[in-house]
């Protein structure tokens, strides 16, 4: 089998530093590539990243840069960069790597401006690379501090996804291999706006009925899309899907679900991320999921309210009413 000793990890934030510490807990070298300097400095001089994961001490092993073209020489690199700005960091990559590297997706969203997921973004720009996607229930601070956490790892290459998960397995970290690239993605994508209807609901004070609605009445939303674009409804079923949605949904933790709170305690999305440092990605995937769930024909009315509401095109009262006139209808 296929070693993969040095790996890199492009983004410095609380998720990247993360998943760096925990392949260097499992004996990788890692060289994590981030966009501030400040935070470079402060993971190479005091072994943390002040900036996005504070109060975590890194390994030893984990060597911080602002130059990208210090990854070109890796075994594999996990890209950990917001969805919106993968692309044009991945181009910048390009020109340094190693005809098919192993490149791990660890970014869930859904491009605006393109309405692709990550593993199209990546096989237009680096059509030589190997694809993976590594997703499911996993908080920066829950993985970085070493607590028991499960994913899947989803790579149509068998062999390479084997190597994978050994390279990237910790004491802790565990990750189950899948097939369904696609599949994976779709979970990871759709439970971000999920999550922040549920903080909605719960900001609202609409009771844990309605909660538990949400997030049962999403799931059959986030299958409806995964059978419209082909992807194994068994995945759905798993940690990056229903495993993932169950976290995001229920915890204010979740960068997504605490946008939902603040929303329904009657803050203003703008006022909401002026005050936020990190990427809530469910926000930007909204859109882009309304306009993907209208072109396939497929009925996403949670997730489409969610859309109008952050774009401001409908009122919370009125997405409510209008989820609860809709026509009834037999549950599956």
């Amino acid at each position: 089998m296929t070693t993969y000793q040095n790996i890199g990890v492009i983004g410095g934030g609380a998720w990247g530093t993360a998943l760096a510490q925990t392949l260097a807990v499992a004996g990788r070298d890692v060289t994590l590539w981030a966009y501030e300097n400040d935070c470079v400095n402060s993971i190479n001089d005091l072994r943390e990243n002040s900036l996005f994961l504070p109060g975590v001490k890194l390994d030893q092993r984990i060597r911080a840069t602002s130059d990208i073209s210090n990854l070109g020489d890796m075994d594999a690199v996990l890209s950990v960069a917001p969805a919106q700005h993968t692309r044009t960091i991945l181009k910048n990559f390009v020109p340094h790597m190693k005809p098919a590297m192993p490149i791990v997706l660890c970014s869930k969203g859904i491009e605006i401006s393109t309405r692709s997921f990550m593993s199209d973004v990546l096989a237009e720009v680096a059509p030589l690379s190997v694809p993976a996607v590594l997703s499911g229930p996993s908080f920066a601070i829950d993985v970085a501090n070493g607590l028991p956490t499960a994913v899947t790892l989803a790579c149509e290459d068998q062999a390479i996804g084997q190597a994978l998960v050994k390279a990237i397995a910790a004491p802790t970290f565990r990750p189950y291999l899948a097939s369904d690239v696609i599949g994976a993605e779709i979970g990871g994508a759709v439970k971000n706006v999920l999550a922040i209807t549920c903080g909605l609901v719960l900001g609202k004070e609409l009771g844990r009925s309605a909660h538990a609605a949400i997030i049962a009445r999403g799931y059959a939303e986030m299958t409806r899309l995964g059978k419209a674009l082909g992807c194994n409804a068994e995945t759905l079923t798993g940690l990056c899907g229903l495993g993932d949605l169950v976290l995001t949904c229920s915890s204010e933790q979740s960068r997504n679900m605490s946008c939902g709170l603040a929303l329904g305690r009657g803050h203003t999305l703008k006022q909401i991320m002026a005050a936020r440092t990190s990427v809530t990605e469910g926000v930007a995937t909204a859109p882009a999921l309304k306009e993907m769930a209208k072109e396939l024909g497929v009925d996403m009315p949670i997730c489409t309210a969610m859309a109008d509401i952050l774009s401001g095109d409908l009122d919370v009262d009125n997405a409510i009413t209008r989820l609860l006139a809709r026509q009834h209808k037999t549950e599956t």
